[in-house]
């Protein structure tokens, strides 16, 4: 054969290798598309079900469909009320997600084919109730506000406000709920649940079991010359790990995305990530970090002979009275630091209660003494001093953090914020502890420091 054919069949089998190897590419990003669509789908129905209590046809017509969640659409969901799972498959065929429900676990998405979950098969659950306030009547102009939260004043852009409850001294000033949701209902924090898992490793070092300034947290972290190995607790706890990891939620292959809807252990998966600049030096806001934490608090209880899965109940949620608080796992048995608690409004309240008691319930310490003070510390390395140890320390500036609204906002405030709009306030100069929870798509639609301001005006 002429060479210069030799030439031409040669490029062409080059260019079918490229296209191959392009095609190859493809079908990988959408099989992690899939998958962590599916996992979304699959996760937030189950726990909707079978944790929240809600309706299947509610959860179908607003959790996973409105806004920009319209994507879901090309995956189809059914629900096995028997052996209480949720399989979500991409257009009905492909690559199913499968999330299971356990008593006093809540939901997780199982990994594998059969489906399958890491941990125990249950664990105690609270008795399904909030705990119980004493109450205060209710200012007519603080009602007005309440009332006004679950208005949509932009057509554009929903708020869609589920609860609003506002307590004052240590009693219930305030609280309403939107059609369809109860005073008794367990909603997700999303990452409100960093903030709890804050008070959990509070909890633990108090009992000894570990110390912010401990380092070497991972084995995997223990290699000869690893630097990742000279990361500390608190840089952790302050979101200045170093670690890369991308916390787009809009993008389906992102860290934040797999790590919570594809991948079976979130933790793991954020641990094996390397670090893009020295530990302790910049801040950055990442769930894999907060995965991380749980990790290392896992590792800490079961070295210490502690039940790690009963640790939240037995540390935190029992002596408050949280009977409707649970923390959820991945496949891997590990709770999901970043994300995944849910609770009753009244019980969300009882967490920011805790924090203005300085960590003291009922005369029982359940924080050690300080920690509240260092939760609420300004990191230095965050931009203008807005977060603290998994609290905020400013309103987050999607939430009107940037606004003239936010200047109302005293200075010793400090925040739980989460995905959609969660919020736990707490005003230690006012006694005030404010939560409201919705389904905020556009989590801009909520201006807190406006709804903040309001309200100081008004006690």
């Amino acid at each position: 054969m002429p060479l210069h054919l030799l030439a031409v069949d040669g490029l062409g089998l080059g260019l079918l290798l490229v296209a191959a190897a392009g095609l190859s590419v493809l079908a990988c990003a959408l099989r992690r598309v899939a998958e962590a669509g599916g996992g979304y789908k699959a996760k937030v129905l189950a726990s909707g079900v079978f944790v929240s209590g809600r309706r299947w046809q509610d959860l179908l017509a607003a959790d996973v469909k409105l806004d920009d969640y319209f994507i879901l659409r090309f995956f189809r969901a059914s629900l096995d009320p028997a052996r209480k799972r949720v399989t979500v498959r991409a257009l009905g065929l492909f690559h199913p997600r499968t999330a299971v429900h356990r008593p006093g676990l809540g939901c997780a998405l199982a990994a594998g084919c059969p489906p399958r979950l890491s941990g125990p098969a249950e664990v105690p659950a609270g008795d399904g109730k909030p705990g119980p306030w004493e109450t205060l009547p209710t200012p007519p102009e603080v009602e007005r506000l309440v009332t006004a939260a679950f208005g949509e004043p932009n057509p554009a852009k929903l708020r869609r406000t589920r609860a609003v409850l506002v307590v004052e001294d240590g009693k219930l000033l305030a609280e309403a709920y939107a059609p369809g949701i109860t005073a008794e209902m367990p909603l997700c924090g999303w990452s409100m649940s960093k903030s709890v898992l804050a008070l959990l490793v509070g909890a633990a070092q108090g009992r000894g079991f570990l110390k912010t300034s401990d380092s070497a947290l991972l084995p995997e972290w223990s290699g000869p010359g690893d630097p990742r190995g000279t990361l500390t607790l608190e840089d952790l706890l302050r979101m200045r790990s170093g670690l890369a990891f991308d916390e787009t939620y809009a993008n389906p292959l992102s860290d934040v995305t797999q790590t919570l809807f594809a991948l079976p252990d979130s933790g793991g998966a954020a641990a094996a990530k390397p670090l893009e600049k020295a530990p302790g030096t910049e801040w950055r806001y990442a769930s894999g970090t907060s995965n991380i934490v749980s990790r290392v608090l896992r590792r800490a209880l079961e070295r210490a002979g502690e039940d790690y899965h009963r640790f939240p109940r037995a540390a935190l949620f029992g002596p408050l009275g949280m009977g409707t608080a649970l923390f959820e796992t991945d496949a891997a048995g590990t709770f999901v630091g970043s994300s995944f608690v849910y609770a009753a409004a009244r019980d969300w309240a009882r967490l920011g209660q805790l924090l203005l008691q300085d960590g003291v319930w009922e005369g029982r310490r359940v924080l050690p003494e300080g920690w509240v003070k260092f939760l609420s510390t300004p990191t230095p390395q965050s931009p203008n001093g807005c977060y603290g140890a998994h609290w905020w320390t400013k309103v987050a500036r999607e939430m009107g953090g940037e606004s003239p609204a936010a200047l109302a906002v005293p200075a010793d405030a400090f925040h739980a914020f989460g995905h959609e709009a969660q919020c736990v306030s707490v005003i230690p100069s006012r006694k005030l502890v404010v939560v409201r929870l919705g389904l905020s798509v556009k989590v801009d639609a909520w201006n807190h420091a406006e709804f903040l301001e309001a309200l100081l005006k008004l006690t």
